[in-house]
């Protein structure tokens, strides 16, 4: 396309006189056909440009809903994971996608920005770049942040190191570590990008509030491993009560009475100053909803709590669940239950295990 307008502007800087009277001249009506032609040929293949970017536009929009659906499917493995489940849940084949559907969207990012400056040089009536490249770059940019915004995502949700394999249950004065990853490694190299995390950034009023003692922001600088991907690493974290809350309780908030300790839920906001191409935004994700105790006779009751919401909740993100908490069937509690035993002694409950359960909590049929 760039070699067709050079041939073009260079001929009608050539050959086209305008202001001179040379209508009876037979040879310049010949090389003003001549431009008359180039220039219907520049305006097709400008038009054949732009209809196979909507065409890949298109296409990425159909791989980018494919790769969310996947993306979901992860996060509820995630989920089930955190309570027992033997899932798989690495994202090494997810940030492969996100990164090669992220590498074509910002090159035809970088291409239409070539034909702004192809039409900058050269323009004319009823130009289809003047009209639809404006269009096309903010479709672009739109199918570009979503993607971004999806792909920042909690690798690792709230643990502390010896939990027994009980997540999503926190003890003041005692450090844990979080990890959040950008699934989309690419990355401007001279824009160090910061990532902070927050801890109940907008939470229910009346549950205790709580301050992260140690850094609670970090750098991602360009000598970080690149094959490692664009990961916040948040580890040794500390958390204090603040004085002024309520101790033990939460407030009564939309339910019918407080809620004690291990019924309250927070949640940790990471969020990053993300740059590339001339693209800058603001990414966040949270972790899953999680409980905060003080002493360790609390974590039996805390870890109910996790597994409730986790079996039951349709949002992960509900902080307000346990004002009116469902009922669990039982054949969910079973599958979780097994999952438990699995989790610590490598084999889940069979139907004789699960039916003596049964009998212990609901007595013989």
């Amino acid at each position: 396309l760039e070699d067709v307008q050079d041939t073009f502007d260079f001929c009608y800087k050539v050959h086209y006189l305008p202001g001179e009277d040379r209508a009876n001249d037979p040879q310049y009506a010949q090389q003003v056909q001549a431009l008359q032609a180039k220039l219907q040929i520049l305006d097709r293949q400008r038009r054949e440009v732009l209809a196979q970017m909507q065409q890949l536009l298109g296409r990425s929009e159909t791989l980018r809903d494919f790769m969310l659906e996947e993306l979901g499917a992860w996060q509820e493995r995630q989920q089930r994971s955190c309570l027992g489940a033997p899932d798989d849940t690495r994202l090494r084949p997810l940030e492969t996608w996100f990164t090669e559907l992220g590498q074509g969207l910002f090159q035809l990012l970088k291409l239409l920005r070539a034909l702004e400056d192809l039409r900058q040089k050269v323009t004319y009536e009823r130009d289809p770049l003047k009209a639809e490249t404006p269009l096309l770059e903010r479709r672009l940019r739109e199918l570009l942040t979503y993607l971004l915004q999806r792909a920042f995502v909690v690798e690792q949700q709230p643990s502390m190191p010896n939990a027994h394999k009980r997540p999503l249950v926190l003890r003041t004065g005692s450090k844990f570590s979080s990890r959040a990853r950008l699934l989309v490694r690419l990355h401007d190299r001279n824009h160090h990008m910061e990532a902070k995390i927050h801890i109940d950034r907008s939470g229910p009023p009346g549950f205790r509030k709580f301050n992260i003692l140690t850094s609670s922001s970090k750098t991602l600088l360009t000598g970080d491993s690149p094959q490692d991907g664009l990961v916040c690493d948040f580890q040794y974290l500390t958390l204090k009560e603040q004085k002024d809350s309520r101790s033990g309780k939460g407030s009564k908030g939309i339910g019918e009475g407080p809620l004690v300790v291990t019924e309250e839920l927070h949640l940790i906001t990471f969020t990053l100053a993300y740059a590339y191409c001339g693209l800058e935004l603001e990414l966040e994700t949270s972790t899953l909803p999680f409980v905060i105790i003080s002493n360790n006779n609390q974590l039996s009751s805390a870890w109910a709590s996790i597994l409730w919401i986790n079996m039951l909740s349709s949002n992960p993100k509900d902080q307000q669940f346990f004002s009116t908490p469902p009922p669990a069937p039982w054949p969910r509690l079973a599958e979780v239950l097994s999952w438990q035993f699995q989790s610590v002694a490598e084999r889940g409950l069979g139907r004789d295990h699960l039916l003596m359960l049964a009998e212990k909590l609901f007595g013989k049929a």
